[in-house]
């Protein structure tokens, strides 16, 4: 079923609108799904380690703190993310492989890119509230992207 954010907004008022500032650098221009959240900032451990379990259809929302001074996801993490059945990563910081993740099967929207992996000490926090872009991400609620945006919802919508 596709996902047009901007029907989303028309047929649900109710829902979040992230602010601008992401970019699409997926293969998979338009995703959604339940959260999983991650909380981590320039250390992305647990990222790798929830990308290496079953996504089932799910987008894994990541808070960086916004940081522009490492990747916290790069190609392998996403191809295993793809291959694990994640719909999709958002992720409130930077990425690097772009030209790899752009031919991977997952959605990826990140603020920008940067060729510096993080440092790995395991400092991370999973499903716990996620704040920026003006909307507080909760685990086991929902979320929809695409080129136009980002969408949360506390319930699925209906998509199609």
């Amino acid at each position: 079923m596709p996902i047009v954010t901007p029907d989303l907004c028309d047929d649900h008022p109710e829902v979040l609108v992230v602010e601008p500032g992401f970019r699409n650098f997926g293969a998979v221009d338009a995703f959604g799904g339940e959260i999983v959240t991650v909380k981590c900032f320039e250390d992305n451990s647990v990222v790798k380690e929830q990308v290496a379990l079953p996504g089932n259809g799910r987008v894994m929302v990541v808070d960086g703190g916004g940081s522009k001074r490492a990747a916290l996801l790069g190609d392998m993490l996403a191809e295993k993310a793809a291959d694990n059945g994640w719909a999709g990563l958002i992720i409130y910081g930077c990425i690097r492989d772009v030209d790899v993740i752009a031919r991977t099967s997952l959605g990826v929207q990140a603020l920008g890119t940067h060729p510096r992996k993080t440092e790995k000490r395991g400092v991370g926090d999973l499903n716990v509230p996620v704040t920026f872009g003006g909307v507080t991400f909760h685990p086991g609620h929902y979320v929809y992207a695409d080129n136009n945006g980002i969408v949360v919802s506390g319930k699925p919508l209906k998509t199609d």
